[in-house]
């Protein structure tokens, strides 16, 4: 059969991760020093699934924020996203069971991500589930971040498949482009608690039998 899924690459932030409003808050700390914030509803309309680059690029074209201070606003963005992931960031056993049930059926797992490398490696040791993946890709391993679709037809090419053969985990609408453009099958979910085996399972179900 041409459907037979053989891989799952999922997005982080609010996919395996419950990091939206870590990201949120950490990035509105960063901007207080300026005296800037981004509402609550620009950051669900707007920003969201975006990468700390490209949300200071589109406020630096509304507000007043010269791109000289970019590079310390995103390091303090970090370093704020450090402190809460240390304090909140734990193992979802959903997320553990669903992985590790995926990998003994022998489907590939990635991670492809719009945060940077560091954030990546330090949410997938904490929330346990770096055992389970083939790799994981950040913002930094490509040129154009989501809703460009080059992270995923990396990830694709990494696991030398055919994007008809993998499956994407995706929650927002930057992402979703992303998953779409780059050809492989998307699988939407509204919280992090949908990423669950069964959910997943059935999803490659249907996949398979169009």
């Amino acid at each position: 059969m041409s459907n037979k899924i053989k891989a799952v690459i999922f997005d982080m932030d609010g996919v395996l991760i419950d990091a939206k409003d870590w990201h949120y808050e950490a990035l509105n700390k960063a901007l207080a020093i300026f005296g800037l914030e981004i509402s609550r509803y620009d950051h669900l309309s707007t920003f969201d699934g975006l990468s700390t680059n490209q949300k200071l690029n589109i406020l630096s074209k509304t507000h007043v924020l010269p791109s000289s201070l970019h590079s310390f606003i995103n390091e303090m963005k970090q370093q704020y996203t450090m402190d809460i992931t240390h304090q909140l960031c734990k193992p979802m056993f959903n997320h553990q069971y669903a992985l590790s049930k995926l990998r003994q059926e022998g489907y590939h797992l990635a991670v492809a991500s719009n945060s940077i490398r560091n954030t990546v490696k330090v949410m997938m040791e904490r929330s346990s589930l770096m055992e389970y993946l083939d790799f994981y890709l950040s913002n930094q391993d490509v040129s154009k971040g989501k809703p460009d679709p080059e992270i995923y037809s990396l990830a694709i090419n990494k696991l030398r498949l055919k994007p008809s053969e993998c499956v994407i985990v995706e929650d927002n609408e930057n992402g979703i482009k992303a998953a779409r453009a780059s050809g492989a099958h998307v699988f939407k979910v509204e919280t992090v608690h949908d990423v669950t085996f069964e959910n997943i399972k059935k999803f490659i179900a249907e996949v398979e039998a169009l």
